[in-house]
């Protein structure tokens, strides 16, 4: 058997996990095996790899190729550990982030060069890729004002504006480029109509998942 592997994308404030957690109670429904996770991160190692990204050293500051290595690093143990063993068994699994986070974040926010992401993504991942990607757009300045309401911000929500308007662009130039894997959804409406959003798009996820 050969599950089924959505990956649920978008900047901060977006509202990923809890319309993931929503998206899940959907397919549940339908008798499905689902299996919860997020990157970085969906292991006990991947975890410490995770708190690394995200709040750093206070002793120096995290070179971008470092960053981007141990991003890499964290999903590697997270493919060996659950995402392809879920898939081998037939689950279905939705990801709190994924790959296309790697080139928003790393290749449009810190400029690294995509070839360099594109190798890191061949050797970690070979032929893997999702099966589907639900991107949450909104706005940055809306997206930014979410974040903070939330709390004490991390190491990626510490960044300016130009950071994020990078990030959203490299997003939406990859929906572009792959139109057949990518959804995108208006983060910006209320959750209420970002869930309409989802339960309209749910005929087309399980026969997508049909072939």
């Amino acid at each position: 058997m050969t599950g089924f592997f959505i990956t649920l994308e978008g900047p901060e404030g977006a509202g990923k996990t809890t319309n993931r957690a929503w998206l899940a109670e959907q397919l549940q429904k339908q008798g499905l095996e689902v299996v919860l996770t997020r990157e970085p991160g969906g292991t006990p190692l991947a975890e410490q790899i995770r708190d690394l990204l995200l709040h750093g050293s206070d002793e120096e500051q995290m070179d971008s190729t470092t960053e981007l290595l141990l991003v890499f690093a964290a999903r590697s143990q997270h493919l060996a550990q659950v995402i392809r063993p879920a898939l081998a068994r037939g689950a279905w699994v939705l990801c709190d982030r994924f790959t296309d986070a790697t080139y928003a974040y790393q290749g449009g926010g810190r400029k690294l060069p995509v070839e360099r992401i594109a190798l890191l993504e061949r050797l970690v991942q070979g032929d893997l890729v999702p099966d589907l990607t639900l991107l949450f757009d909104l706005p940055v300045s809306v997206g930014l004002s979410r974040a903070a309401a939330r709390g004490r911000l991390d190491r990626f929500e510490q960044e300016g504006l130009a950071f994020f308007e990078a990030v959203r662009h490299s997003y939406l130039q990859r929906a572009q480029q792959w139109p057949e894997r990518y959804r995108i959804l208006d983060a910006a409406q209320p959750l209420a109509q970002v869930q309409q959003s989802l339960a309209q798009l749910l005929p087309e996820i399980l026969k997508l998942s049909r072939g």
